[in-house]
């Protein structure tokens, strides 16, 4: 393990380089998504690919583009880092304007130093501001009626969860718990810690999204691993890499899901009501390996992560004997989305706004590799659901995120349906939130 990191760490410095390909607009032909993706053999390159595309942000009034039966709209602009969205009952829209924490394990070593280093070029480095904005309204033109601060002096927030009066934010190390009444703007009083969440001096994979189930008793919360395939070792990742149930009442916490690398979006399937969650799979075995992937999430299930993928296929940097039991027991998920397509947010979709194709299925943010010789991702993507279940290709649904030179304009995470239907979109890099409606949709009000 340490000569092939110190190798890793040699072939770091040969190839920090910036490409200038736009990403393929036909991306789900790839063998790397569907129900059953072709997963090549694992490649053991001592020198890893890494492909960063420098940010220049959204000029001259640009905007993603959309297919021509969508329309896109800036619905606010000039955030800060805007990664994760929640809609309030009443239609107000929350923002968690957020990065990653101070951690000062996660980057020792000369590949800890290079990481940061393309981070910080891909606009990943930049403080957080360690706060919930508020978005109300919609003008004619498209954007927010009013923007306020509304919870301020967190802690890497991401998700958000509302039962009742209590709104329930993950921060990177804890759940808290704050008192909310419909209308709010501002929430000054002191939170209630629910429960610690894994963080500390690595906290490698620091994003903690949290849902609440239907009857608001359980909630659910992401927590990505501490490495990508375990390199830091293994008595690092307890209780990490998995989706954690715990109970709002007592904060009692149980494993629900395990050998989920990276989880971050979930969301509850309309007809079946399952729950489901995309996952950001391991790198540095590929272009074509490992695909990201959506899939149904099984109470008890293991996933893999680290010693397998896909079901049992072996990760070659660690071995069956390491845990035979658990790689016997792996399973493989429903649906892949591609190899490192950092794919983050999801909402099921609504057939309050958009066209007929989108009433059914899964919507997806794909924030964009960096250790593929082709880009992808650098999009959001729409998976067409029948029956509870993905039910055919991908549809490319907001593109452009990378310009002809392969610079990222920005960068799409969170998604959301807001209250009339449109699909709401967060875009941490390019700072702004998009709103996607029916071509030929005027703007209207957002009940508040």
């Amino acid at each position: 393990m340490l000569l092939r990191s110190v190798a890793a760490f040699t072939g770091i410095t040969a190839v920090f380089t910036v490409w200038a390909i736009a990403v393929s607009a036909d991306d789900a032909k790839r063998g790397d998504f569907g129900p059953n993706p072709e997963l090549p053999a694992p490649q053991s390159n001592i020198v890893p690919t890494i492909k960063v595309a420098p940010v220049v942000g959204w000029k001259d009034n640009a905007k993603p583009s959309t297919p021509g039966d969508l329309n896109v709209a800036a619905y606010a602009t000039g955030l800060d880092h805007p990664r994760w969205l929640y809609v309030l009952p009443n239609g107000d829209i929350l923002v968690a304007e957020t990065n990653g924490p101070t951690r000062p394990e996660d980057g020792k070593g000369i590949k800890g130093w290079f990481q940061a280093l393309f981070q910080k070029y891909a606009g990943a480095r930049v403080p957080s501001p360690n706060r919930i904005t508020l978005l109300r309204g919609i003008k004619p033109d498209g954007t927010a009626e009013t923007r306020s601060v509304f919870i301020d002096g967190l802690n890497s927030p991401f998700g958000m969860a509302l039962v009742g009066n209590a709104l329930y934010v993950a921060d990177t190390d804890a759940l808290l718990k704050f008192d909310y009444h419909a209308g709010d703007t501002k929430i000054t009083a002191q939170p209630v810690k629910v429960a610690d969440l894994p963080g500390g001096p690595l906290n490698h994979h620091w994003t903690k999204n949290v849902i609440a189930s239907a009857d608001g008793s359980k909630l659910y919360v992401t927590v990505g691993s501490n490495s990508n395939a375990g390199e830091n070792g293994l008595e690092k990742e307890t209780d990490r890499a998995r989706i954690i149930e715990i109970d709002p009442k007592t904060g009692t916490t149980r494993p629900f899901a395990t050998g989920l690398r990276n989880p971050n979006g979930m969301a509850f399937e309309p007809e079946t009501k399952d729950l489901w969650t995309v996952v950001n799979e391991r790198d540095e075995l590929g272009d074509d390996l490992v695909p990201d992937y959506l899939t149904s999430v099984k109470d008890g299930a293991f996933y893999g992560w680290p010693f397998s993928y896909y079901g049992q296929h072996l990760d070659p940097r660690l071995t069956k004997e390491e845990r035979p039991d658990l790689v016997a027991k792996a399973i493989a998920p429903d649906y892949a989305i591609g190899a490192h397509t950092a794919s983050l947010g999801l909402t099921f979709s609504s057939d309050k706004s958009l066209p007929a194709r989108f009433a059914h299925g899964a919507f997806i943010g794909q924030h964009g590799s960096w250790n593929r010789s082709q880009p992808s991702g650098y999009k959001v993507i729409f998976v067409p659901f029948a029956n509870g279940k993905p039910s055919g290709d991908t549809q490319d649904v907001l593109t452009g995120f990378l310009d002809a030179d392969g610079n990222a304009r920005g960068r799409p995470v969170g998604v959301t349906i807001a209250q009339d239907g449109a699909l709401i979109v967060a875009d941490d890099v390019g700072n702004a939130i998009w709103r996607v409606t029916a071509s030929g949709r005027t703007a209207e009000n957002t009940a508040r």
